[in-house]
């Protein structure tokens, strides 16, 4: 069922992991894809969307800095006419811990994964809000509820993105622009896979549902909140995660 047919989604992050998945899948709905990426080639992205028949096109972008999201921004608007969902999926870690933190490794993280979605949030916002017709949805974490030890960048990153979505959330409302997270717990990458078997059976004894997390999960989750089906949504947290997190 074509969800998304005439709709068309700037996908941040988009050539690889969570951020694939949540190409093809809208893809696969019908929507027309405008996908960034920054150091994964976004062959395989950009092949899976075709094979939809979806327009998809793909363009380098570090979130980070502003001229770019704004240049993003209009390049997807005068290739497909507008935006009306944006995804934003970029982001990095620099793990370790608190006490030996370097600042480098926090104003990276900081940078990228809230200071990334505002730019993203805030150049998205001026054509939807013409349009009056919106959906923003952040990529969250587990961990921006519930921290976690060595990684206080990240989870603030992630913390901090939830505070920025419920604002826009009100903000934006009157121009029906729904503005929403996907909080994914873990989900099955290369790291999970490359997890000593005592390490990878404590994270499942966590887990109530017993199992890691799929990349098509979380793109389920991001589907249902562009679609109509969310239509009375905003300003919400949705946690993907098995139970790991309640």
């Amino acid at each position: 069922m074509k969800t998304l047919g005439g709709k068309t989604a700037l996908i941040t992050g988009g050539s690889r992991g969570i951020g694939l998945e949540i190409v093809a899948a809208f893809a696969e709905a019908g929507a027309n894809v405008f996908l960034t990426y920054n150091n994964t080639a976004p062959d395989e992205a950009l092949r899976r969307a075709r094979a939809f028949g979806a327009g998809c096109v793909a363009a380098r972008l570090d979130v980070s800095k502003t001229d770019e999201a704004d240049a993003a921004v209009k390049q997807c608007v005068e290739k497909f006419g507008g935006v009306d969902v944006l995804v934003n999926n970029a982001g990095i870690t620099r793990d370790g811990l608190l006490m030996r933190m370097k600042d480098e490794d926090w104003d990276a993280v900081m940078y990228t994964n809230l200071k990334g979605a505002f730019n993203m949030m805030r150049a998205a916002s001026r054509p939807m809000m013409k349009k009056r017709f919106g959906r923003i949805i952040n990529v969250g974490s587990v961990v921006g509820s519930s921290g976690n030890p060595g990684q206080a960048n990240y989870c603030a990153s992630k913390a901090g993105l939830i505070g920025l979505t419920k604002s826009a959330a009100r903000e934006l409302a009157s121009r029906n622009i729904l503005v929403n997270v996907v909080a994914p717990g873990f989900i099955t990458t290369d790291m999970t896979d490359a997890l000593a078997e005592d390490a990878k059976k404590a994270l499942l004894d966590s887990i109530p549902l017993g199992r890691f997390g799929a990349g098509k999960d979380v793109a389920g989750a991001a589907l249902f909140l562009a679609s109509d089906a969310a239509g009375y949504v905003t300003g919400q947290v949705l946690h993907v995660n098995g139970g790991l997190y309640m």
